[in-house]
């Protein structure tokens, strides 16, 4: 027997608590048959004012995430996705892989993050070199997402850190911030853009610009979203969210 809504598919998602801007995103892309079961990280919405309280914060959230994974795992889920994506860059290529392992072995189950994630939807566009990486962290974790793209041979020729002040400040982030920062950051060795942090809201305006700059604008919710319904086999095509989920 088949669950009656997510015949497809049961999509649990791992996000912390305080992340307001996942679960809505997600359930925009979601599918006919595909259903998103979001288990929170419990986390205190903490400040972040300096590269150190920064990294220490997203450090409890991974520690939490185990919580998280027991929790969604009582609905029996198909596969995992994981909706924090600054862990998940830590350490380069070698400790992204060992993160997901991790909870992979945990539950049983694959997961699609996000490093690795945006990583998969460069290849598949194809063409890419020099990027642009727009966060909402302070420096220290922007170097560490560097760090993991470069392991992956692309070159960061500029990246903007927004500094959030709290983890809800990052959903208060608006468009307008956003789409001023991509035409100050665009230049002709730009090949494309990558936006990480979860929490930032650039799904549908990833996709605007996207269609203006005619070159790749990857929204770190899209591409996870999209990596997560390909590697589960499910190939459907939508339009809204730029080419990622609309041609590949």
């Amino acid at each position: 027997m088949t669950d009656a809504l997510g015949w497809r598919a049961k999509f649990g998602v791992l996000g912390p608590s305080t992340n307001t801007i996942v679960q809505p995103e997600f359930d925009a892309m979601r599918v006919p048959g595909v259903t998103n079961h979001y288990s929170r990280i419990v986390i205190e919405n903490a400040n972040a004012v300096s590269d150190e309280t920064f990294i220490a914060g997203t450090m409890i959230i991974s520690e939490n995430t185990l919580d998280a994974v027991r929790g969604v795992m009582t609905c029996s889920p198909d596969y995992l996705v994981m909706g924090m994506s600054a862990v998940t860059f830590y350490g380069g290529a070698e400790g992204a892989r060992k993160w997901r392992e991790n909870i992979e072995n945990a539950s049983g189950l694959q997961l699609s993050i996000g490093s690795e994630s945006c990583a998969a939807a460069m290849k598949t566009y194809g063409g890419i070199q020099r990027i642009v990486v727009i966060s909402p962290y302070f420096p220290a974790a922007n170097r560490e997402v560097m760090r993991f793209f470069a392991d992956y041979g692309y070159q960061t020729v500029r990246d903007h850190c927004l500094r959030c002040p709290s983890w809800t400040a990052i959903a208060e982030v608006q468009g307008d911030t956003l789409r001023k920062l991509v035409a100050e950051l665009d230049g002709d060795d730009v090949d494309a853009f990558v936006q990480v942090g979860t929490n930032l809201c650039m799904l549908e305006l990833a996709a605007e610009l996207e269609e203006e700059m005619q070159k790749p604008i990857i929204a770190i919710n899209a591409a996870t979203y999209w990596h997560a319904l390909r590697q589960y086999g499910i190939q459907d095509q939508m339009r809204g969210f730029g080419e990622l989920l609309e041609k590949h």
